[in-house]
C-alpha cells in the first residue's frame, strides 16, 4: 500500500491548518456539553441499567472520564472538519447527510462494537443510548462545522 506522497501529506496539512478553528471548537462545546447532559440528565437511569450499576451507589467522575471522552471529541471533530474540507461540504443539507453517514457508518458502528462483550449487561440498551447521542452530537457539530463564525 502507497503512503501519501509529500505533496498528499502537505496538501493533508494545508487542510488542516486552513480549518475554521471556531467552528471546530464550537461543534466542540455543542457535542462535548451534549453528552454531559444526556448521559447526566436524559438518560442517567436507562444508562446506569444499560452497564448493570442501577444498584450500585453512583461514584464520582475522575478526570479520565471528562477528559478522555472530551479528547476523543475533538480528534473526531478534527477528523470531521478535515473530511468536509476535502469533500468541499459547505451546505447544510450536505453537511447533514455526512452527519447522518459518519453517525452510522462509523460511531453507531463502534459504539455496538464496543457494547457487544460479556462486560456490558445490556449491550443492546447500552449501544442505543450511546449511538442516538453520537447520531445527534455528530449532526449538530456538522451544522456548525460548516459554518462562518
Amino acid at each position: 500500500m502507497k503512503y501519501l506522497s509529500i505533496k498528499g501529506r502537505l496538501f493533508m496539512l494545508e487542510i488542516f491548518l486552513s480549518l475554521n478553528w471556531i467552528s471546530v471548537i464550537s461543534a466542540f462545546f455543542a457535542y462535548f456539553f451534549l453528552g454531559y447532559v444526556w448521559f447526566t440528565v436524559f438518560f442517567k437511569k436507562l444508562y446506569r441499567v444499560s452497564l448493570g450499576k442501577e444498584n450500585e451507589k453512583e461514584q464520582p467522575l475522575t478526570m479520565i472520564f471528562v477528559v478522555g471522552p472530551g479528547i476523543c471529541t475533538l480528534v473526531i471533530l478534527i477528523t470531521t472538519a478535515i473530511l468536509f474540507s476535502a469533500l468541499h461540504i459547505h451546505q447544510t443539507v450536505d453537511a447533514l447527510k455526512w452527519g447522518v453517514f459518519i453517525g452510522i457508518g462509523y460511531l453507531s458502528a463502534n459504539t455496538f462494537t464496543i457494547a457487544i462483550n460479556p462486560n456490558i449487561p445490556k449491550p443492546i440498551l447500552y449501544g442505543l443510548i450511546s449511538s442516538a447521542y453520537h447520531l445527534v452530537g455528530i449532526n449538530i457539530a456538522s451544522f456548525l462545522l460548516i459554518q462562518n463564525f
